[in-house]
């Protein structure tokens, strides 16, 4: 008679709760990993960009001998000496200067450290700009810079953002309508930067109407008084921001109108309607819901855009913001300053890409953080 088989013990199988929690552990380190790696690229690509292939470096050695021989040429104490012995001083200090700036290094050795520097954010001193305090730190010359470039972009980057997508969302309701085809009309418009509105701006307002001022962060001399304080500010804060408002207004209209239009043909959409329920349950059930994710992305991109500041739009309007800063770092080749500026920048961009990841799993059920599809 057969004995039965010996029965195996059974494998423990992991709970669906440790299964999620690993599945979500790996997907978050690799994607901490690959956005720092996708980071230090970026970030090295700009300092070589920065330096231009070493160009940079040739400048600033350039700078530091012709200031040391004229602090040399020029100082008293040094008048007794003869021009042989002068010359020599001079080639000393200069050696000392380069190796300072750690000049006498190869280009690769020295990107490489100025990488490290970056990653770390050991941003250093400022080769050429100074802050208005007389600080030559790359970190105090952003954040001198920095409120400047979040009072400007956030007034007219979020007021951009939530006026054109409430507006997109009633257009939407009447389609064909005069608004809805004015809007069609009007978004080529949109097609010219804010700088480009804001000659026009300073030419209509300041120069001829002579209503509001040219450009600045307040008048000269500030005022003392708090309420003048702010009152100024807000007038010099209309011109630009207005510029950046008008150039992004009627394409970003038109774009979410078209969104939102296409969604509310969805299948789904009509049987709601047959089912009889009211405009305002289809529209927060079928249309806003479902494009939820499209508009957390945008907000998203629009709060790293605040941070970044408007380039040509700073320096048109003189706002002492990041944008006019960079500007002035790239014309006066300072690697420092451009490489902070980018350094902040992607780090920001970064950290909004990881933390979309998890906000797509929240507002949209179909996503699930580390599903591989």
């Amino acid at each position: 008679m057969a004995l039965p088989a010996k029965a195996e013990p059974e494998t423990k199988k992991d709970s669906p709760k440790t299964n999620t929690f690993l599945r979500l552990f790996r997907y978050t380190a690799l994607r901490i990993v690959t956005l720092f790696v996708t980071v230090v690229i970026a970030i090295y690509l700009t300092i070589l960009i920065a330096n231009m292939g070493g160009y940079v470096d040739t400048m600033m050695r350039t700078e530091a001998q012709d200031r040391i021989t004229q602090q040399v040429a020029s100082n008293p104490a040094y008048r007794a000496m003869s021009t042989d012995a002068k010359k020599k001083m001079a080639q000393q200090m200069i050696q000392l200067e380069i190796k300072r700036l750690g000049l006498d290094q190869p280009l690769v050795v020295r990107t490489t450290k100025y990488l490290v520097n970056a990653i770390t954010l050991n941003l250093g001193r400022a080769q050429n700009m100074v802050s208005d305090t007389g600080s030559r730190q790359v970190k105090s010359i952003i954040l001198e810079r920095l409120p400047a470039t979040l009072l400007l972009m956030g007034s007219s980057e979020l007021l951009l953002f939530f006026a054109s997508l409430f507006l997109a969302l009633s257009i939407s309701r009447k389609y064909g309508s005069f608004w809805d085809k004015f809007v069609i009309a009007m978004t080529p418009t949109s097609s010219a930067p804010g700088w480009f509105y804001g000659i026009f701006f300073i030419l209509i307002f300041s120069a001829v109407l002579k209503i509001l001022p040219f450009g600045g962060l307040v008048s000269a001399p500030p005022p003392k008084n708090v309420f003048l304080y702010a009152l100024s500010l807000l007038q010099h804060l209309i011109l630009p921001a207005a510029s950046l408002f008008i150039s992004g207004f009627f394409l970003n209209i038109y774009s979410w109108r078209t969104f939102f239009l296409i969604y509310s043909s969805e299948d789904y959409v009509e049987m709601a309607k047959a089912k009889g329920l009211t405009a305002k349950d289809i529209e927060s059930r079928y249309i806003l819901k479902p494009t939820l994710p499209n508009i957390v992305t945008n907000f998203a991109l629009t709060l790293i855009g605040i941070w970044s500041g408007a380039i040509i739009t700073e320096t048109v309007f003189n706002w002492p913001g990041l944008g006019r800063m960079l500007y002035q770092a790239i014309g006066l080749y300072d690697v420092p300053v451009i490489v902070g500026d980018t350094i902040i920048f992607a780090y920001l961009l970064a950290i909004t890409v990881f933390l979309l990841d998890f906000v797509y799993a929240l507002v949209d059920p179909r996503v699930k953080v580390g599903g591989g599809n």
